[in-house]
């Protein structure tokens, strides 16, 4: 038990292992892509990087410091989506968590992600937390799952208490890790008796209807949020991950509560049965692309953001197909950004030009889609090199603000009309940084171009004066009609007319 002054004798836990695996993309998962500088940071590396950040790593660092014990960071290790983890790569991660519980800690804090699939197991989080709980039954664990998470009854039996971020944008990472760290300090002092339960219902709901700003989602936060207040730990709901084809992909909640399950059984239930009657306003109906940017065009004043949700790296996609441009092209748009094509064979070409050349480059589809029966369809683009550089920058925006980003080598193709940002690493657009660290100023532009989703709003939405999503090519695509669930479970909305109420 931890006492008020503190004791260096007890030892905290604290690591990280996100990963939201899309197992229809092209792109792979090696070790290197597990963190900014060619992979994971170990030990006092992990601790220093993460340290003073808004995620629930420093979150979790700020406690134990709070609390006078010792702190061990055996690892923080973090990839933006892409395929199934191979499975020597998620066991480096692992061992070198469960390598140091069993060497010996107090508690485990946790910074997951809830959507890793590896080639061995559907639930790379539940596995990891039932390895730990083998080794050390009794320890009291504190999880942080993002928005969306797959949540399973392996994750939720194998640890003390789970929380996840009620923003998306997730701009409350850092308050999910250190509401989950709290809860579980506070039973290390005695104070509380944590019991979880939780449950999911059959909506497969698309991300582009998540935002927690707007309705169906922000009802279903509001709901979390008002049962915490009337007396519960800690009530999350998951959108899901539906780019994940396995049992538990879907909408889900738990609540964490003071020793009472009958009460939190009753919470989770009403969230789950909102959820569930909010289902159709989860469906996301995509408008014909010519007809997007036809409607984009017809502004005058701007930046209006052009959002290729299809194309977002940050849900899996290869960040690198050339439909909304073409388009975009075709139709004849000026003043036009572009943020970004992941390309690293045209950075090449471009650095070997170099800055003030003209150039005409194979650009983008360089990879091949599988899962939706499609070849990478490159363009053909001339311009001119206007910038190169090294593809580093700190974001300060609200998502992932101090946390130091690479892109790999980056170089700015300008055609005239529009300002390609052409980088060597997959990065979604979430932070003006993007285009400022190469010399552009996003809010002087008629049109960006994002390869986003949602997460583009927390950095963007400040400067926007429209927002047109645009329906290209990609393995994030809101059609669920491109692609061949085989494991989801069945039946699940929308894929079955299902009458009756959510199921657990």
């Amino acid at each position: 038990m931890i006492s008020e002054s503190g004791d260096l004798s007890m030892k905290f836990l604290i690591a990280m292992m996100k990963h939201e695996t899309n197992t229809f993309s092209p792109v792979p998962t090696p070790l290197s892509r597990f963190g900014s500088n060619g992979g994971p940071l170990w030990g006092d590396a992990a601790f220093d990087a993460y340290k003073g950040t808004r995620t629930p790593m420093a979150a979790y660092i700020d406690l134990a410091e709070a609390e006078g014990v010792q702190i061990i960071t055996p690892v923080a290790a973090e990839a933006l989506p892409s395929g199934v983890v191979p499975e020597d790569v998620y066991n480096s991660i692992c061992d070198a968590i469960c390598n140091t519980v069993k060497e010996g800690c107090d508690a485990v804090f946790l910074d997951l992600h809830g959507a890793m699939v590896t080639e061995t197991t559907d639930d790379g989080e539940g596995a990891l937390l039932e390895r730990i709980r083998s080794i050390s039954p009794d320890l009291p664990i504190a999880v942080a799952l993002d928005l969306h998470a797959n949540l399973t009854d392996r994750i939720v039996r194998n640890c003390t208490a789970v929380v996840g971020y009620k923003t998306y944008p997730h701009i409350d990472m850092y308050e999910a890790g250190c509401h989950a760290g709290t809860i579980v300090i506070r039973a290390l002092k005695g104070e509380i008796r944590p019991k979880m339960v939780w449950g999911n219902c059959p909506l497969l709901a698309h991300t582009l209807l998540m935002n927690t700003g707007e309705s169906p989602m922000k009802d279903l936060i509001d709901a979390a949020l008002a049962s915490e207040k009337s007396g519960c730990l800690a009530a999350t709901v998951f959108g899901g991950f539906n780019m994940a084809d396995i049992p538990e992909a879907g909408v889900s909640a738990v609540v964490v509560s003071d020793g009472e399950e009958e009460t939190a059984r009753l919470i989770c239930n009403r969230l789950l049965a909102l959820a569930w009657e909010k289902r159709e306003e989860f469906i996301y109906h995509s408008e014909p692309l010519a007809d997007s940017i036809a409607r984009a065009k017809g502004f005058a004043d701007g930046p209006v953001l052009l959002i290729d949700h299809a194309d977002n790296c940050a849900s899996g996609a290869t960040q690198d197909t050339m439909t909304v441009v073409a388009e975009i092209i075709r139709q004849g748009l000026n003043d036009v950004a572009v943020g970004a094509i992941c390309d690293p064979a045209a950075v090449e070409q471009m650095i070997a030009a170099g800055v003030g050349s003209k150039v005409t480059v194979s650009l983008g589809g360089k990879i091949d889609m599988p899962a939706l029966g499609r070849k990478g369809e490159p363009l053909m683009v001339t311009g001119v090199v206007r910038v190169i550089t090294d593809g580093t920058f700190t974001p300060h925006d609200p998502t992932y603000a101090g946390v130091w980003t690479f892109l790999g080598r980056t170089a700015v193709l300008d055609t005239g009309t529009i300002q390609f940002i052409v980088i060597s690493r997959n990065h979604e657009p979430w932070d003006m940084g993007l285009f400022r660290s190469v010399g552009i100023e996003p809010a002087k532009k008629k049109y960006l171009m994002l390869k986003s989703r949602i997460y583009y709003r927390a950095g963007f939405l400040p400067i926007a004066r429209h927002i047109v999503e645009c329906a290209g090519v990609g393995v994030s695509s809101s059609d669920y009609s491109l692609f061949t669930y085989e494991k989801v479970r069945r039946p699940i909305y929308p894929f079955d007319n299902i009458s009756h109420a959510y199921a657990q």
